[in-house]
């Protein structure tokens, strides 16, 4: 049975007790190694910049972030506090310095404008359609004007082949939306613009998409 917080948010994998193998099943089945150097690679890190990484779960992809540009701040951000203390531990053998923190995307506690990239993997599958709005509105409020939000996530199957493996969870009213291809029209009703789908990578759950966008400079 799914676990779900009063957010409506579904925890790694549907089952809280399987955290501790989020590691393994995301490099494995999800072929994060391919993609997230590559989302790193799009958001084009600057010294000056500060980078939020929502739903960083264990901080695979915020140490990439950091690592890119080491002078550049870098904040994590999720709503477990179990996969929390993993990406803490993780953080710690690196040395660098990650701040971490725990919260809802919902309700994020960070003043309007703070950031220059936000960027998420594998998070909005987690979500209801709902939710997704909800979170993205709150992502464009952080955002500095002129910042970008780069997501990576499953996406529209491409081909016959990618078809079947999103099969498994396409039955999931969260994931719905992604494999339908909605997701750049869920973008824009948030308030984003130049909204573009950079790459697409396979894994066995389906396709999975590289977008990035940006908020307008100026608000109409």
């Amino acid at each position: 049975m799914s676990e779900k917080n009063s957010d409506g948010y579904i925890p790694a994998f549907s089952c809280g007790f399987l955290t501790p193998l989020y590691d393994f099943v995301m490099r494995w089945i999800t072929r994060e190694s391919v993609f997230k150097p590559e989302l790193v690679r799009q958001m084009e890190i600057a010294e000056e910049h500060k980078v939020l990484d929502l739903g960083c779960g264990t901080a695979t992809f915020t140490i990439l972030i950091k690592k890119a540009c080491p002078e550049a701040e870098v904040v994590g951000f999720d709503v477990d506090s179990r996969i929390l203390s993993i990406a803490q531990s993780k953080i710690k053998k690196t040395g660098f310095d990650i701040a971490l923190n725990l919260g809802t995307a919902l309700c994020l506690p960070y003043t309007d404008n703070s950031f220059n990239r936000v960027a998420s993997s594998m998070v909005l599958h987690h979500l209801t359609r709902e939710n997704k709005i909800r979170a993205l509105k709150e992502v464009f409020r952080v955002l500095k004007p002129n910042g970008e939000l780069h997501i990576a996530d499953f996406g529209k199957p491409q081909n016959i082949p990618m078809y079947f493996p999103s099969l498994i969870i396409r039955h999931l009213e969260e994931a719905s939306d992604n494999i339908k291809g909605l997701l750049p029209e869920i973008f824009q009703l948030a308030g984003f613009q130049e909204i573009k789908e950079k790459g697409k990578y396979s894994s066995l759950f389906g396709n999975v998409s590289l977008y990035k966008m940006r908020k307008p400079e100026k608000m109409t």
